[in-house]
Formats: C-alpha cells, structure tokens, sequence
C-alpha cells in the first residue's frame, strides 16, 4: 500500500514540479499512564500520514496529508507553497543510494503487544514500588512500531520498519516533614525492559536521598551520571550542528580541526548502530546513515548537516536530515552521539565531590556560550572514595565545552538516553553551591 501511494504520489508531481520527494509514516501504538498508584489511562493510536515536497525553479514547497483520497489536493497545496516562496540553489532531494543493512530495530514481540500488556507493565512497576514502601506519582508504558518509506524523482527509495518501548516512573518516599523523590526511566528498541527493575532503582535513589545534608558551597570534582551527562549534553548537540555554525551561533564555528575537547575523548554520531534508538538505514530526507567522526582525540573533526546545510558548506550530507513525523519537514538533527572515553576516573578513585544522578534545568543553558546553572538532583558526597551522604539542595554551574576539556569516564559501562550513548561522566572541576 504504502508504494502505491508514493508512486501515485509522485506521479502527480513530476506533471508539475521538476523535482518531487514523497514520505509516509505508519504508526501502531500502546501507551498506559500511570497516575499516583494505578493505571489511570490507556489507548491504542493508529496513524497514516504522507508529506510531499516539491522543488520548482529552485523553490521549495511543503504539504501534508492523512487523507488517501486527497492526494492530489496535496500535491496542489505543495506546489502552490513552492511558488509562494523564495528560491534558493541549495534546496535538493538525495541521489539513489545503496543503504546500510542495520540490525536490532524491529521487534515482532513488540508489534504484537495489546493494549493490557502495557497496561500489565504499568503495573507491575506500581506493585514494585508499593512493596518498596515508596509512593509512585507518575509514569507510564509506551510501545509502538513504525513503517516509514521515502522515494523521490531522483531515484531513492528505502523503506524502514522499527519497533519501539519505553518506560517510565517516578516516586516519592517520607523523609521527615517532606519527601524525598527520584525517577528512572528505560527506552529499547527490543522487548527487553525490566519493569521491575526500573521500579526498584528509583525507589532505591529516592531512598537513599532522605535526610540530606547541605554542603558548603565549593568547586570541586563531580561525576555526573547517565541522566545527568545526557541532560547537559544537550548543549554540546547544538554546537555541532552545522546550520547553527553556518549562522555563527556555534561556538566551534572557526575551530576545525582544532582542540575542543580532552585528548582521552572521541565522538560519533551513528546512525547504523544496532538496536539504537536513533538508528535507520537512511534519514529523514533518504541520505544513507553513516558513523561521523565529529572529534577525535581530542580535536574537532566535522559538524553534522542535512542535504540544505550541506550543500550551503560546499559538502555532502552527514545523514542527519531528521524528520520527527510526516507533518514536518527534515532539518539537522542527531543520530545516535557516542562519547568514548579512553581514561577512567572512577567513584573509587576520587577523595571528594559529589555524584549527581539527574539534572534540573539543563534546557536553561545558553546554546552559544555553554553556560549552564541547574539544580543537581538526588546528589550524593563522596569522600575517600566512597558515598557518604546525601546531600540537599545543590546547583550545578560551569561550561558544557570547558567541561569537556577536563571529563573522564567514570565507568566502561555506557546507556543511551535520548541520542546519546555515555557513560558517567568525571569532571575535575565544577562550582557547587550548596
């Protein structure tokens, strides 16, 4: 079905347009929500939806639609808004292309699940957390599969098919007059989430944070967590991408080539790593996925583009013309970032800072100059090594590019969270104001 309404698609375009570019997107979803101790709601989504650009005398217009039988309305609507708008040399849709085969996306455990198996997850975490004698607040199960293809009057063509979980919860637990609160929360491209472990872990935090102690405002060495490191992370993403360097609101704009961050540290960004959750044979425009070396040892080696930015910079695409549905049109956007670190400063090995499970705030952070204050959230002290208290109350603040310049691995063991694969994260330095 979905080829057949590409090429008819497709079909009433080249009778106008000079060049055409069709995307369709099924979608199948389950998603309970959890709201304080039960399941308090539960649907089924099914969607079907098809965009269409059309490029004309160097002019770029965009429609879409979920109605099948108003294809050529679309068509119509896209080339009207290409002649609406201004022209420009650099807009272009992907040559054919042979695609990477990228293994792990798809699930057929998954594409079968029924509504009452997340309803069943949900609350299995909420027992977990009961018999932890901890309070959940909120959360919730969500799976899905999507179908995707993209064809355009070039001669690319790929289709996609990938499976999706996700959970999350979050829980409180008395700690004195107040609460102490924590959450956790897993994404899988496979049936492979533990419910019950993700319940236990945060219990185990929120636990673990009552009675927290203040701490004398300092800078000192803090080791950033999973969640923490991908929160602040966020802010590096936006440094990389190459239409904010073409518009000089990247603060690595003139540093190719150059040393931007600790020798220890390679990034990648990696759209064909199996099972990640960012991974496809092709991206949001039809350009094959590919690893790119964005630093090496150390020193800045490429920024990420689409097809536009691309050929504004005199250069190919990276693969990162993301799409996040058929309602929008592709722009620069992440994969799956890798950091990987080759020198270790573990909990072990620090005599004393802090370990800071989650950031609050990090969206906060200026996207140009890096600087960030966020409140640190379920923050423990380590001293000698070891954890010693909780502690209450403390911001974070420094520079996400000086951080980098200064960051260990504080472990060999990575996740990913969003876009990014990392491990916990050393820093030697940062200010904590407690």
């Amino acid at each position: 079905m979905m080829n057949d309404l590409a090429n008819q698609t497709l079909n009433y375009a080249m009778k106008t347009a000079h060049q055409a570019e069709v995307y369709i997107e099924i979608t199948e979803s389950v998603d309970a929500t959890i709201q304080n101790d039960q399941v308090d709601f539960a649907k089924e989504a099914y969607s079907m939806g098809l965009g269409i650009r059309v490029i004309n005398d160097d002019k770029m217009g965009f429609a879409y639609t979920t109605q099948t039988d108003r294809l050529q309305a679309n068509v119509d609507k896209a080339i009207s808004n290409a002649n609406s708008n201004l022209p420009d040399k650099n807009f272009a849709f992907a040559p054919k292309s042979d695609y990477p085969s990228v293994k792990g996306l798809y699930d057929a455990k998954i594409h079968s699940m029924e509504l009452e198996d997340t309803i069943e997850l949900g609350k299995t975490m909420i027992g977990t957390v009961m018999d932890n004698n901890c309070q959940p607040t909120s959360g919730g199960v969500s799976a899905g599969c999507s179908r995707t293809l993209i064809t355009n009057s070039e001669g690319a063509s790929c289709e996609d098919l990938a499976t999706y979980i996700s959970t999350f919860i979050a829980v409180n637990v008395p700690d004195g007059e107040g609460v102490s609160t924590a959450s956790e929360s897993d994404s899988s491209r496979k049936l492979s989430i533990d419910p019950e472990k993700i319940a236990h872990k945060a219990c185990k935090i929120a636990r673990n944070s009552r009675g927290g102690q203040h701490i004398e405002t300092g800078d000192m060495k803090v080791i950033l967590d999973y969640h923490a490191a991908s929160g602040l992370l966020s802010t590096f993403s936006q440094a990389i991408n190459g239409d904010n360097v073409q518009r000089g609101r990247s603060i690595y704009a003139d540093k190719m080539d150059t040393e931007v961050t600790s020798t220890s540290l390679n990034i990648y960004d990696d759209g064909t790593i199996k099972g990640g959750l960012s991974s496809s044979p092709a991206d949001g425009e039809g350009t094959p996925s590919q690893k790119t070396v964005i630093v090496d040892e150390g020193i800045l080696k490429n920024f990420l583009y689409d097809i536009h930015t691309a050929k504004k910079g005199n250069i190919k695409s990276t693969g990162n013309g993301m799409r996040p549905t058929f309602t929008d049109m592709p722009t620069v956007g992440l994969s799956n970032i890798i950091l990987d670190f080759r020198e270790f400063e573990p909990l072990s090995e620090i005599q004393e800072g802090i370990i800071v499970t989650d950031v609050l705030g990090a969206h906060t952070a200026n996207p140009i100059s890096g600087d960030f204050s966020v409140e640190a959230m379920n923050a423990f002290k380590i001293e000698k090594g070891e954890i010693i208290h909780p502690v209450k109350k403390a911001m974070l603040s420094g520079n996400i590019f000086s951080l980098l310049k200064d960051a260990k691995a504080a472990s060999q063991k990575t996740r990913q969270l969003g876009p990014f694969i990392v491990p916990p994260i050393t820093v030697s330095s940062l200010r904590v104001v407690g």
